[in-house]
């Protein structure tokens, strides 16, 4: 890869959990699912339960793995900067139609836009990035170009 996988100290600390969550709990469960399956008896190509829990297990140990490469390879950011825009900033935006927006510049591997945390990749992270209070930026994105303008870095 060549972007630095950024993590805030918070969203490192729930893709710990999360990591901690599936290796302990998790794992069990689906374990518990496939032994249960296997006790039916009868044709395992036949065994939807068997199936399922074996796709689930798939999926655990992928995500499992994904989350250890993450960790191992973040760059936590811890105290950002306050006078420009970077990864950790939070930055309050206004939309040409007025509309104000706060959100968080977050690396792409913690970005949930719901959650007002947007990835430092993303067309407005991207935009964002390195800028002050008081810069206009002009946003390509999918939908097309529009421009915002900082009010407020944190």
């Amino acid at each position: 890869m060549n972007n630095p996988l950024y993590l805030t100290a918070e969203g490192y600390k729930k893709l710990e959990e999360e990591l901690e969550y599936l290796r302990t709990v998790k794992r069990e469960e689906v374990a518990r699912r496939l032994h249960e399956a296997l006790a039916e008896g009868g044709e395992l190509i036949e065994n939807a339960e068997y199936e399922a829990a074996k796709n689930e297990q798939a999926f655990v140990e992928g995500r499992i793995q994904e989350l250890e490469y993450l960790l191992s390879n973040a760059r936590v950011v811890e105290n950002p900067p306050t006078d420009h825009v970077d990864v950790g900033s939070k930055v309050t935006v206004v939309y040409e139609d007025g509309s104000e927006e706060t959100y968080t510049v977050v690396g792409a591997a913690e970005a949930s836009p719901r959650e007002g945390l947007i990835s430092n990749e993303s067309p407005l992270g991207q935009a964002l990035m390195g800028r002050r209070v008081g810069d206009e930026a002009e946003v390509e994105a999918p939908d097309g170009t529009f421009r915002v303008k900082i009010i407020k870095v944190a």
